[in-house]
């Protein structure tokens, strides 16, 4: 029996005629209607005609998880009075309730974008619905551009509606042609804000950590917030680590806590989106809570205010979620989950000055994470480069690169980025394109069962409390879950159950076929039955093989005290209480590296030997000569490595000369030119050379040492190219190095001494130096040897730079500075010759020194 009553009070009912319109005139639609006003469960129904008198549609509704999934099936079969899998059904990863009278089929993004793969027409279906596309999923992007690909080229009827409650419509509309927007009226339930920030700082969020003093805040606020308000408390928190430790926190709250994240037994899930009547209920959750879930008794959010979002480190290979601010879309989207039932209230652990800050909307997904699954759908789907993709956001073309290098290695695609036969069949497997290279070519040398478990393992981290060891974390799923100890144990029983479910559903997708055993790259296959190796090692040998198929470069060789380095040439720890510390090598699952360690932390990781590591990582593999600068020599080797792992390592006798030379400019560039002789004369020439290019540029040149440094192959050549070692570099003479730069092709080379002469001839006779080192040049002479001079000698050519005299007592002391001498005779001259004549009687001091004459010597005995 229909649930009128509940169908006809949804606001959403009222822009269903608009949407209808807006359908037929366009064939596509943008939805925006705000949470609870029934966008997911009433316009699927009215699109499949379930709800009149007007044909009967197939309509497909895409959600981005499968819990969401699962609920607004079963919520629309309630409001027709049937079963899930008669007219509404769905189908989610590993689980399907479809029957042969289904017209409405809730499902996944990532379970539509298989079945585009399969058939592109999607034939029988009229209508897609992509719900809470805010969420901007990569593969709810991805299914958008495919469909609009379906619609122009095959299927201009497919009708095609793009709903959420918080979303850029605008640019949804513009992506699908100017499409229509409708907008639906909220709820008239109000939702009040309460600002409840911590009272002292707490650090900002960094990785996937966060600090205790903010979930011993939020457990706080839920505290609070079942004291000032009556109903149910849904209080979202980032991860299932932060869950268990705030329900640990609220013992004897005198509320029943219960806990909804992805890992959570569908069970539990159920049970919480049913509610209860016995009793007020504190519900924990992930954003899994956000979106299409109406959580019965709910009148009170509190929000945390944290979301996590994927992100990729390229050049490392290394993928990780970390922790970030949610958005303003999202605070928006958990808010409105208080005022779906009655008026409520949402307490945000956070200020309201932060809040203008937030970003509006999640990072897409595009943008941060992975693409290297996004790249093999591409290419499957017949455009490698994507260009030709409808897309909100176009891939980074450094993260598209990266990607369909790792496709490349694993054979899925080939030279021109078109999908292989294998890459297809990858494709079609529902992994990421490692995991499933690892379960083809790991089916055929462990057996299709043993790959399957493990990659199943792979797909989902195991819990924390299995522990680091991936061997011993597959026993205690296969136990289920059983031996996992603390926190974690109910969790690892419904991981178990979730694990042995996608260890089926991929044993029958290889068993069925040959599972293909492959060289490294994928690219030379061969077909071998699925069974064939099923006997080959032991699980630990089994596991560590598919572990190291799946992630090449980050098999990883031990240097000592738990530290280990990947064949990506990145460092890696294991835990103090690590089993995995005594081996000399790991096949590394999971690793997350923040953005401040030198080395990534290792969370799962198999062992394996060096044989294994050499089948996995056989295209890192090189051997050659090396010569590099360490520890301040030239060190010349013959080295076999695995990336930047060294596995053997000889030294050479005769290294190539032409590596020689690098090697010792390189030790030039890190060390500086202090490495050569420099004498005086060659320091001075340098001085002379650098005032030149300061004072007339040209062609003379720059000897600064960046720009020395640049040039070192071409000014220190041919003595560098006869060097074999450091202490060779210390007997080039850098100064007639130097003079290879001077301007011999114009001719000024000739005037240097010209220009810049090295020493002056002053009125006594003696030829003194000049020293160029400062902002301006110094001649440093003893007072008397200048009588005579009335002019300030000049430098640099013709209009000339006048040189700063330092004028020194008989002792060779300073008594005076001048840049202008016949001021300094008339001026300044009376208060140096009464400083001085008593003190140096036997030295010339004449009243009129512009006119006496210049001496190096004493005065005449008397």
């Amino acid at each position: 029996m229909i649930r009128d009553d509940i169908l006809g009070s949804l606001p959403v009912r009222t822009a269903v005629p608009a949407l209808e319109r807006a359908l037929d005139a366009h064939g596509c639609a943008v939805l925006c209607a705000p949470p609870g006003t029934g966008k997911t469960t009433l316009v699927p129904l009215v699109l499949a005609g379930l709800l009149g008198e007007g044909p009967v549609r197939r309509v497909i509704v895409a959600e981005p998880r499968r819990i969401a999934a699962r609920a607004a099936a079963r919520r629309m079969a309630w409001l027709l009075g049937e079963r899930v899998g008669e007219r509404v059904g769905f189908t989610v990863r590993g689980e399907r309730a479809v029957g042969r009278a289904t017209v409405v089929e809730v499902v996944t993004t990532g379970v539509l974008l298989q079945r585009l793969q399969r058939d592109q027409e999607l034939a029988g279906v009229d209508a897609v619905i992509l719900d809470e596309c805010h969420e901007r999923h990569l593969d709810a992007d991805t299914v958008a551009a495919f469909l609009l690909d379906v619609r122009a080229a095959l299927r201009p009827e497919l009708r095609l509606v793009a709903a959420s409650a918080t979303t850029d419509a605008q640019g949804w509309a513009r992506l699908l042609g100017d499409a229509p927007v409708v907008t639906a009226s909220g709820v008239s339930y109000p939702v009040e804000t309460v600002w409840a920030p911590p009272s002292a700082p707490v650090r900002p969020p960094h990785g996937m950590r966060v600090d205790p003093a903010l979930l011993t805040h939020v457990a706080s606020v839920v505290r609070r917030a079942l004291a000032e308000r009556d109903g149910d408390v849904l209080c979202f928190l980032p991860g299932v680590g932060e869950i268990g430790r705030v329900a640990g926190l609220l013992g004897e709250c005198g509320a029943e806590v219960l806990q909804v994240h992805g890992r959570a037994p569908a069970a539990v899930q159920d049970a919480v989106l049913a509610g209860s009547s016995a009793g007020r209920r504190v519900v924990l959750a992930t954003a899994v809570a956000e979106s299409s879930l109406t959580v019965p008794g709910v009148r009170v959010v509190v929000d945390a205010g944290l979301a996590r979002e994927p992100r990729t480190d390229h050049a490392r290979g290394l993928s990780a979620l970390t922790t970030v601010r949610v958005s303003q879309a999202g605070a928006g989207q958990r808010a409105g989950r208080a005022g779906r039932e009655a008026p409520g209230a949402v307490y945000r652990c956070w200020s309201q000055a932060e809040d203008g800050r937030l970003a509006r909307f999640p990072s897409p997904e595009i943008k941060v994470a992975d693409l290297a699954a996004f790249a093999l759908q591409a290419a499957c789907w017949g455009d490698p480069s994507a260009e030709g993709l409808a897309l909100l956001d176009a891939p980074p073309a450094g993260a598209l690169a990266a990607a369909r290098s790792v496709l490349a290695a694993i054979g899925a695609v080939d030279g021109d980025g078109r999908a292989t036969g294998r890459g297809v069949r990858m494709a079609g497997l529902g992994l990421h394109p490692r995991l499933a290279r690892a379960l083809l070519d790991g089916a055929g040398q462990v057996g299709a069962r043993r790959a399957a478990e493990v990659v199943a393992l792979l797909s989902e981290e195991p819990p924390r409390a299995y522990g680091d060891d991936l061997a011993a974390a597959w026993r205690t799923a296969r136990r289920g879950g059983g031996g996992a100890s603390g926190s974690g144990g109910s969790n690892g029983d419904a991981y178990a159950a979730r694990w042995r479910q996608e260890v089926r559903r991929l044993s029958s997708s290889v068993g069925g076929s040959s599972a293909g055993r492959s060289s490294v790259a994928g690219s030379s296959a061969t077909d071998a039955g699925a069974g064939s190796g099923a006997g080959a090692g032991s699980d630990d040998v089994a596991a560590g093989l598919v572990t190291a198929l799946a992630f090449p470069e980050r098999v990883a060789r031990a240097r000592g005290e738990g530290a280990f380095l990947m064949v990506s040439g990145t460092g890696a720890e294991l835990g103090q209480g690590s089993g995995l510390r005594s081996a000399g090598w790991l096949a590394v699952a999971v690793a997350d590296r923040p953005a401040t360690a030198a080395s990534a932390r290792v969370r799962l990781a198999a062992v394996i030997d060096e044989d294994t590591a050499r089948e996995a990582a056989g295209h890192a593999y090189a051997e050659g000569e090396e010569v590099g600068w360490e520890g301040g020599e030239v060190v010349a080797r013959r080295v076999a490595r695995l990336g930047a792992v060294e596995l053997s390592v000889r030294p050479l006798r005769q290294p190539d000369p032409g590596l020689v030379r690098q090697a010792l400019l390189a030790g030039l560039e890190r060390e500086g030119l202090g490495l050569l002789r420099w004498t005086r004369d060659a320091e001075g020439l340098r001085e002379r050379l650098g005032f030149l290019h300061r004072e007339l540029g040209g062609g003379w040149p720059d000897v600064s040492d960046g720009a020395l440094l640049a040039r070192a192959d071409a000014w220190l050549e041919p003595e560098l190219s006869r060097a074999r070692r450091r202490a060779d570099l210390g007997r080039l003479d850098a100064g007639q190095a130097l003079r290879r730069l001077l301007p011999w092709s114009t001719g000024e080379a000739a005037r240097l001494d010209e220009l810049a002469p090295e020493r002056i001839e002053v009125p006594s006779g003696s030829r003194v130096r000049v020293e160029y080192g400062g902002p301006q040049p110094v001649l440093a002479v003893k007072l008397q040897e200048l009588f005579g001079l009335r002019d300030t000698p000049r430098v640099g050519g013709e209009a000339g730079v006048p040189v700063l005299v330092h004028l020194l007592s008989p002792a060779g002391r300073p008594a005076a500075v001048t840049a202008d001498l016949a001021s300094f005779w008339q001026d300044g001259y009376r208060a140096v010759r009464a400083e001085l004549r008593g003190r140096y009687p036997r030295h010339p001091w004449p009243e009129d020194p512009s006119t006496a004459v210049a001496t190096r010597r004493l005065n005449n005995r008397r």
